[in-house]
């Protein structure tokens, strides 16, 4: 047992190795074992390419028949419409894989327990629930993503102990230290897409860049209903102008756009609701069409605080800083709750030190987030889930 868990422990390392180049798939790591050693091991690098079970196959340092495999998810048991290569179950039961572990099945509708059975029908032993917990959260946009559709929503919120995201004068640089803003780099890395309000373009004019070594750049999302950006901002400026969307509304200058399309940023209109914010419903589907599984929400105050009136987001994650501003901008503003018993409450929430910050991470609906691997979550780490396929 000890040594199953260390092995999927080296799958779900491997599996992170893909973090920031795997979406829409997921981020997965497959160890091939025998005799007690790793003969092979691989992960899934980048999306288009080999899954990680062929990677772990074709890496192998001697023959892989009667290996057991270890991977954090349900090897896959579809094709791919325009790809020419089979199923990885097809390629484990022709190498005559012994065993097959893993950590949870694939919610996809084309797998969704298919592979297993598939597995087992051909006389592979087949054992599920190592560190579930962990392998879902570790591919929590893909698994909301997949089942519904939509993009998985993470908002974070940088603020003072007594809940300020700046001062009165706008300054907020830097309420976090910098192994926080490090950690923020990580979160860019797993978004498609970065999310800010023309309010915090004016006032802190950032980058939105990924700065870690891995990982592609992802885009940068602005809801600017009147157009307000100025052309001196570094997001009109860089090298990822590209990668840049401005969202406005049908009430912007014309000529403005115009302007701003001939440089080359993006620029879509969708609607205004009754409160002449930029309506998150239209924005969604807008995001579904651009193909974003994962959207980080950076701020500021406003925009947080229509995500989270909206019910419009899966995860919040707020660094809390040992510092006092007194009068200042609100991390969120009214949500007109008025009792208690209405306000909003997370689940499976968690508490981490992150170097001189509170790290408080929290879900909204983990059913809703993450559908039938919601159970998982609730699984200590060592009552595993197993989940035993039936042939029929």
């Amino acid at each position: 047992m000890v040594k199953d868990r260390d092995f999927m422990q080296r799958a779900l390392e491997l599996a992170i190795m893909g973090r920031g180049y795997t979406s829409p798939n997921p981020m997965v790591g497959a160890v091939l074992v025998k005799q007690g050693r790793i003969i092979g091991q691989g992960f899934h690098e980048r999306y288009g390419d080999k899954h990680a079970e062929i990677r772990a196959i074709e890496n192998a340092v001697e023959p892989v028949e009667g290996a057991t495999l270890y991977c954090n998810l349900e090897p896959c048991c579809h094709t791919i419409p325009g790809k020419k290569t089979p199923p990885c179950t097809h390629r484990l039961i022709q190498e005559r894989i012994r065993k097959v572990v893993v950590s949870t099945i694939d919610p996809n509708p084309h797998v969704s327990g298919s592979g297993l059975r598939a597995l087992k029908a051909a006389g592979i032993e087949i054992q599920s629930g190592i560190f579930a917990r962990e392998a879902t959260l570790l591919n929590e946009a893909y698994f909301k993503f997949i089942q519904t559709g939509e993009p998985f929503i993470h908002l974070k919120i940088a603020q003072s102990l007594d809940g300020r995201i700046a001062t009165r004068s706008g300054d907020a640089r830097w309420i976090t230290d910098v192994s926080a803003r490090q950690m923020v780099q990580e979160m860019r890395q797993n978004a498609d897409a970065i999310l800010v309000g023309i309010g915090t373009v004016l006032v802190d004019n950032p980058r939105l860049t990924l700065r870690t070594k891995n990982g592609r750049q992802p885009y940068r999302i602005v809801l600017d209903s009147r157009l307000r950006i100025p052309d001196h901002a570094t997001l009109l400026q860089d090298q990822f102008a590209d990668r840049t969307i401005i969202i406005t509304s049908p009430d912007a200058d014309k000529a403005r756009r115009e302007a701003l399309a001939h440089r080359g940023i993006r620029v879509e209109v969708l609607n205004k609701n009754s409160s002449e914010f930029i309506d998150l419903d239209e924005l969604m589907v807008f995001l579904q069409r651009l193909g974003v599984a994962s959207l980080l929400v950076e701020g500021g105050s406003a925009v947080f605080t229509r995500f989270i009136q909206k019910r419009r987001f899966d995860k919040l994650s707020v660094f809390i800083a040992p510092i006092l501003i007194g009068e200042g901008r609100e991390a969120i503003q009214d949500l007109h709750i008025k009792r208690l018993q209405d306000a909003l409450r997370l689940e499976l929430v968690t508490f981490r030190t992150i170097g001189h910050q509170m790290l408080v991470e929290g879900y909204r609906d983990i059913h809703r987030t993450f559908g039938k691997l919601a159970e998982e979550l609730t699984c200590s780490q060592d009552s595993w889930k197993k989940w035993e396929p039936s042939l029929s």
